[in-house]
């Protein structure tokens, strides 16, 4: 795994990738910090990273749009089917080199509390509380890049499915506003989140027998909690989508507030899509 994370490291280190990925967050984050904080006086420099949370939808395609799908179109994954070491940790150690390229400029922003103390008061904690916030908010996003890399061979088609998904996820509060919160609205939704999951069970595995058998238990699952407590699915569908929504979950570490369930969400997230990445890898090396 260390190898495989130096390799990465190195290449993102000499390639023009990168330096336009650390060069486009703080040209993003300067432009914003000097309007926020140095133009208008403020020492809340959570706000600042709060702003620029959309700079994800760009940064994030740019860095992960080759890590898979590249070796995938170049026929270099078969080293990846063939090695000794698990794919796992090859997944990690590529995700990893990702996240130290994220880290730089993470690091770099500590300074630019430094430079506010210079013309008034700062609370570090709170300030130090948003950057840990939003470190950990990149590493889910970057996450979530990873495993749609590995999905395809095209880099542009893997950029554009990362753009969407996290568009999709950055506007999920607007999105909620188009269900009703009815119990039967609910319902419908989720029974159509029964059938999309069974259409991934199919082209995952191919089988008919188990796509069939997947999508019959949960629909009947579905049908079953309605007629029992209805009561239960009324705005279920808000709060599932508010878990899609990953960025809100940076809200209160914005306002200082070492939000621990909001670690664990992000922590989730990364390791769920870590693993679905070297489910992706497998199908193929089996298939």
């Amino acid at each position: 795994m260390l190898a495989i994370y130096k390799k990465e490291l190195k290449s993102y280190l000499t390639s023009m990738q990168g330096y336009v990925f650390m060069a486009f967050i703080m040209l993003v984050l300067g432009i914003y910090f000097t309007a926020y904080n140095l133009n208008y006086a403020s020492p809340d420099f959570g706000t600042t990273l709060n702003s620029v949370t959309f700079v994800f939808l760009i940064i994030t395609p740019i860095l992960t749009m080759r890590i898979l799908a590249e070796e995938k179109r170049n026929k270099t994954d078969q080293l990846l089917f063939t090695s000794p070491v698990p794919i796992w940790k090859i997944v990690f150690g590529k995700y990893l080199g990702m996240v130290t390229i994220y880290l730089i400029p993470v690091v770099i922003t500590l300074f630019y509390p430094l430079i506010l103390a210079k013309y008034g008061t700062v609370s570090y904690p709170m300030t130090l509380t948003a950057i840990v916030g939003f470190f950990f908010l990149g590493c889910a996003n970057i996450a979530v890049g990873l495993f749609l890399s590995s999905i395809t061979e095209s880099q542009v088609i893997a950029a554009v499915l990362t753009f969407v998904v996290l568009f999709c996820s950055f506007v999920m509060n607007g999105i909620e506003s188009f269900f009703s919160q009815t119990a039967m609205a609910s319902m419908l939704a989720f029974a159509v989140l029964a059938v999309l999951i069974a259409m991934v069970v199919y082209q995952m595995t191919k089988d008919n027998i188990l796509t069939g058998i997947t999508g019959v238990v949960l629909l009947g699952a579905v049908v079953i909690i309605y007629i029992v407590k209805s009561s239960l699915y009324e705005g279920a569908i808000q709060k599932l989508l508010d878990l899609l929504a990953i960025a809100n979950h940076f809200d209160n570490f914005v306002g200082g507030i070492l939000d621990f369930s909001g670690i664990v969400y992000m922590l989730s997230v990364i390791c769920i899509f870590i693993f679905l990445t070297v489910q992706s890898i497998q199908k193929r090396r089996w298939s």
